[in-house]
């Protein structure tokens, strides 16, 4: 969409205001582009300077983290906290640890995760968090030392009604573990200020699971707006961390196939089908031995392993036939070649397990196709929500049943795709997800900072 007037205004004082962060300039400018239809209708959103507030952070910090490796050498790090909106509740976010974080990537986060708290009904703000260590190759002890620096100055700016972090990209039970024995030490107090935790000590049932299931029923749901479902559909995903995993396992469950799987290296396809007996072997490969997807290829006949080729232009991951693609890796894995190698196969679905891993040029082209395309804000939103979930079990301090939660979760994905197409139909764009999705989230958020004030 060519931007006009005040959108193309406020484009421009993002950028300035924000240089050489193009991720954040990237989110802020999909969500810009949806909301003009809203702005012409409600005038005084822009008079109240909603959105010029909007994108700028409540709060951004920034840290060292000094720790020491193995060899008794100091290694020092930088740790961030964004706290983008608290208008409907505490910060709600989760951590990264990736070489890749900076302030505009975790800025971008933030601003999406804004928007996706809200669509999930649940009473929770945007933020995000993490740092540029690696914890790849790193010993237990060594992700304990980073982790203890990390909380040692974080604890200070969370809390159970403030700033509720979770995991993300390099963060799962392990670390999350060590920054809640760290938080505890600290604070003296027994709190739920971390979600993703140990069943044993607050964690909630489904919670590893909820980013992955969440997306297959949003995919569902949107096929079922077709008369269709996910039985005998191949589908393609990416990664092969928690949001992959979990993916496949509920495609499995609802008689789907699916026959991708990637790592930073590389790719696997598997003609045959990913069963649950590869999955078994996936899980453990890169949850226990935190190995390279090459070795699944090793493993099974008749695989294919394609190791990454930075020379081109293009993803061959998302260039097969398929009906339904789960992009579950990272931000920025689709572009405007992969979009058309999508269609061009036969796909008709995404549903994003990332966050944001399409780019702009790709999202257009799913849109004109008239794609059912789900943006990862509406169809990830299942991670978050039982987050939410597990901080509601803390509060009472009484843990659900894994059947209720995931009810729950169903419930709360089904609200999301609900309000998505009804607000999609309203703003006159039936079946633009990313409209609906935006404008949805927007006018929960937007209508709390009005009740609240210049705040």
């Amino acid at each position: 969409m060519f931007m006009t007037g005040y959108a193309a205004n406020l484009m421009a004082m993002v950028k300035a205001k924000n240089p050489n962060e193009s991720e954040f300039h990237q989110a802020v400018e999909e969500v810009v582009e949806s909301l003009t239809l809203v702005l012409d209708r409600h005038p005084e959103y822009r008079s109240a300077k909603i959105l010029e507030r909007i994108v700028e952070p409540e709060r951004a910090i920034m840290f060292r983290v000094p720790w020491m490796n193995d060899a008794g050498e100091i290694q020092v790090n930088r740790g961030f906290r964004i706290e983008m909106n608290s208008a409907i509740g505490p910060y709600k976010g989760g951590l990264r640890l990736h070489p890749s974080v900076n302030l505009g990537i975790l800025k971008f986060l933030a601003f999406e995760q804004v928007f996706k708290n809200s669509l999930t009904t649940l009473p929770m703000g945007g933020g995000k968090g993490g740092s540029d260590f690696d914890p790849k190759g790193k010993s237990d002890n060594e992700v304990m030392r980073f982790c203890q620096s990390f909380m040692t100055e974080l604890f200070r700016h969370i809390g159970p009604n403030t700033d509720v972090p979770a995991g993300d990209i390099g963060v799962g039970g392990r670390e999350i573990g060590f920054m809640f024995g760290q938080y505890k030490r600290l604070k003296n107090e027994f709190t739920g200020v971390l979600t993703g935790k140990g069943l044993n000590w607050g964690g909630s049932l489904i919670r590893p699971e909820a980013t992955g299931y969440g997306a297959v029923y949003f995919a569902q749901e949107m096929l079922a707006t077709r008369e269709k479902t996910l039985e005998g559909k191949i589908c393609l995903v990416s990664g092969s961390g928690n949001v992959a995993q979990y993916t496949i396992e509920k495609i499995i469950q609802f008689g789907g196939k699916a026959v991708t799987l990637s790592d930073s290296a590389g790719y696997i396809y598997d003609e045959a089908g990913i069963d649950e007996k590869k999955l078994k072997f996936v899980m453990e490969l890169k949850n226990a031995r935190r190995g390279r997807i090459k070795e699944y290829a090793d493993a099974f006949k008749g695989v294919v392993y394609v190791p990454v080729d930075p020379k081109l232009n293009y993803n061959p991951l998302w260039d097969h036939k398929a009906d339904c693609a789960f992009p579950s890796a990272t931000q920025n894995e689709i572009n405007g070649k992969d979009a058309a190698n999508l269609l061009r196969n036969g796909v008709y679905l995404v549903a994003e397990g990332a966050n944001m891993p399409t780019m702009l040029e790709g999202v257009r082209i799913f849109l004109d196709a008239k794609t059912l395309y789900a943006p990862g804000k509406a169809a990830n939103a299942g991670g978050v929500a039982v987050s939410g979930l597990e901080m509601a079990q803390n509060s009472m301090r009484v843990p659900w049943t894994r059947e209720e939660v995931d009810y729950r979760l169903n419930l709360i994905m089904k609200s999301i795709h609900q309000a998505c197409v009804q607000t999609a139909e309203r703003f006159g764009t039936p079946g633009n997800y990313v409209n609906g999705a935006n404008i949805a989230g927007f006018l929960k958020v937007a209508d709390a900072m009005m009740d609240q004030g210049l705040v």
